[in-house]
Formats: C-alpha cells, structure tokens, sequence
C-alpha cells in the first residue's frame, strides 16, 4: 500500500485506538450519566449510563471499574469488547453492570458509525420503516381530566397515548403529575413513600377505559401501565375487564421476576401484554417470549446491555410473534433515545416507542436530530447515533440527589411501586 492510500484511509486499528473515556454526570431536571469515549483519531462517542435513583453506582463502576479497560482497546471491536465485559466481570448481568455495559456499546456504535459516515441504523441493516410510532403519556387527577389529556395529545398529532388517572382515597398515585408539570416520580433525596390500594385500583380502571373509547372512538391506540402492582390472578381480572376496549398494551401487570405467572393472566385475558422495562438480560424473559405469554419486550437498550445484547433479545422475540416496544420515560436521556430511534427504524418485528417530552434544558444540553412528525418520531441521517452533549453547558446542572418512590399497603406492609 502506497503512502498516499495509507495517509487518506480512515477507520484504521490506530485511528480506532481508544484514548481516552470519561464520566459525565449532569441534572438539567434530572440526572442522567454518559459516557463519553475517544479514540486516537479525535472521533467521540456518546453512550447513556442513566439508572433512576442510583445513577452514581453505574458512574463509580463506569469510572472505577470498566474506564481503566478500554483505553488502548480498539473502538471498532463492539462483540469482543461487549463479551470482554459481560463474561469477564465474573459478577454478571444486574442493573448496575448492564447499564455499564450498555453505555460503552452504544458509544462505541456511535463511533463505528462517525468513522464510516453512516447513521447507526444504516450499520444495523437499513431502514424497515420510516418512523417509529410513538406513545405519550397522559395523566389526570379524576378520569373526567384524564380523557381530556387524550384528547389533547391526540390534537397534538399522538396516534397511541398511555392513560393513567388517579385512584380515589389513593394519594399519589402511580404516573400522576402535579400541578401540570410533567411526571417525574423520583422528586426527594429520600424515597417518598406511598399508600396502594389494589381493590379501588381494579374498581377505577375499567371505567377509565370506557370513557375514553366513549369520547375519542376506536381508532386511538390506548395504553395503560400497572406498573408491577397486582397479583396474577388480579392482572388476569384486570386484563378481562379491559377487553371490551381493546388496549394497545397492558404494562407490567405483575412482577416478572417469576415469568410463569403471565400464564396465569394469558389463560383468562386476550388483552395484548407487554413488560421488561427492568429487565437487564435475555434470561429475563426467555420463558415469556418464546411461550408466547407476552406481545411486546420492553426491555431498554440503556438497562439490556446496549444495542449489541437487545438485538439479540428482539432477534429471538421475532421468532415467537413478540414485538418490541422500548421504554422511553425521560429517566433515560436523550443520548438513549437517539440510539432506540435507530433500532425501532432498522427493527423488523418494531411494535412501539415510548416517548416522554425532556425539560428544554435537557435538549440543550444534549442537542440531537430526531424530530416528531404524524404520530411518529424519525432519526436523521447524521452520522452515529445522532445526539450530542454541550459539555459546559452540563457543568451548569451539577448532581442531585433523588431516589424513586416506595409504596405500601394500608396496613403499612411493603408493596411493590
């Protein structure tokens, strides 16, 4: 190889010589981690390392444990360093090392796709679709607010919304905003904690449902989050009750921690399922998908260990009917959202995406070129994964303490939020 091809070529094992890799952790409204990862050849990349109420565990175990790893590693080496890491920790999958993981992946596919000037979904295969249908959230005191909530975003051109209303004699309840100001459950430096009550829950929904088929037609997408709170046989009831309206989804309608327990709702209920937001694996959610119990995986790129590790989980959910459909709440950062648009654009068997408004300062500090038109959100063609981070700008938004609720019975015993 001549001089001249050597100077003029890109993307060599030295120009992919990662050099440097550091933690940044900012709150503009709420906290989020990157990791922020450079190679010889000053190309970056940017991977989410957020993790709700315990983001400075995943950033110690970023700083502490997995930077000192990658610097002289080569960038372009995305398997061997995602096995490098998973099978090399020895203590394996959790949260805290998943999210770790995901951050390093997603970073380096930001750069594969920088140095080879092609957006991260052309690197996976291309496009299946144009957009990625979305979800927003809409949420009331009573149900009388809550269908007036649908129907705003359905002005707004939504063509799914999730609907959550407040419980009565139940403060608090799940997915509720205050004061119109946008849902963000970890709101105090101590855990907050709550009151449930399962019967009122169960008696309440239903009519919600009603109502809104009532006032805005079948056309709409509905969806509602249970958020973990009820027994099997419960969910099984609910999802029952639900069908004469024909949701979207039912999310996490039990605990999934025991995956049998969906067969349990999927014996009484034809009302679609969808769960996996805190899933951290494929043996999560091994038993669901492949029997079927389940029709979306909810898993997130941010806590299943990256882009390299979910497409394995949607890879094998496409083979049993199951559909992805990725949690997107703004405790993920807009650097998480940028990397799910390009998956849900390459993603043959792509169901939905969850989709919360980030605070204006949030966007600024992570300035990025996915947009929302018609119901869907597209990615541009911006090479990587589109989503970039005003450094100084974060320096302005320093760390602050915050933790998620809990929630307990009437008599006082620990419940799941």
């Amino acid at each position: 190889m001549n001089s001249a091809t050597t100077e003029t070529r890109h993307g060599s094992t030295r120009d992919r010589e990662i050099v440097d890799a550091k933690v940044i952790v900012t709150c503009p409204g709420r906290n989020f981690v990157t990791l922020k990862i450079t190679t010889r050849s000053g190309i970056t990349g940017l991977g989410d390392a957020t993790l709700n109420g315990r983001e400075l565990a995943v950033a110690s175990y970023l700083t502490d444990h997995v930077v000192p790893n990658l610097i002289g590693r080569d960038a372009g080496r995305i398997e061997d360093m995602w096995q490098f890491l998973h099978r090399g920790a020895y203590w394996r999958r959790g949260p805290v090392t998943m999210t770790a993981i995901a951050a390093v992946d997603v970073a380096l596919w930001d750069i594969l796709g920088k140095m080879s000037g092609m957006p991260v979904y052309q690197l996976l295969g291309g496009r299946s679709r144009e957009g990625a249908l979305v979800y927003g959230h809409a949420n009331g005191r009573d149900i009388e607010e809550t269908t007036d909530e649908v129907g705003k975003y359905m002005e707004k051109g939504f063509l799914a919304v999730r609907a959550q209303c407040g419980v009565p004699g139940v403060k608090k309840a799940y997915g509720i905003s205050v004061g119109g100001k946008p849902y963000e459950p970890a709101e105090s430096e101590l855990p907050a904690e709550t009151v449930w009550n399962t019967p009122k829950y169960l008696n309440i929904v239903p009519k919600l449902f009603e109502r809104l088929r009532a006032d805005h037609g079948p056309d709409v997408e509905l969806l509602h989050d249970v958020h973990h709170r009820l027994t099997p046989i419960e969910a099984a009831r609910l999802a029952r009750d639900l069908e004469p309206f024909r949701l979207f989804w039912l999310e996490d309608a039990t605990p999934a921690e025991n995956q049998k327990g969906f067969e349990l709702i999927r014996r009484h209920s034809v009302t679609a399922l969808a769960v996996g937001e805190v899933f951290n694996s494929i043996w999560d959610c091994k038993h669901l998908i492949e029997n079927q119990l389940i029709d979306y995986i909810r898993t997130t790129i941010v806590h299943g260990g990256g882009i390299t590790h979910v497409r394995r989980i949607a890879d094998f959910a496409a083979l049993h009917a199951v559909r992805t459909g990725f949690h997107g709440a703004t405790d993920l950062s807009p650097v998480c959202m940028g990397a799910a648009l390009h998956f849900d654009t390459w993603v043959p068997n792509f169901g939905i995406q969850e989709w919360m408004f980030h605070s204006d300062e949030t966007n600024e500090v992570f300035p990025h070129d996915y947009v929302f038109r018609n119901g869907r959100l597209h990615v541009g063609d911006t090479p990587g994964h589109g989503v970039d981070i005003d450094e100084k700008l974060a320096a302005k938004f320093p760390y602050a303490p915050k933790q998620l609720p809990i929630a307990r019975l009437e008599d006082g015993a620990m419940w799941d939020w």
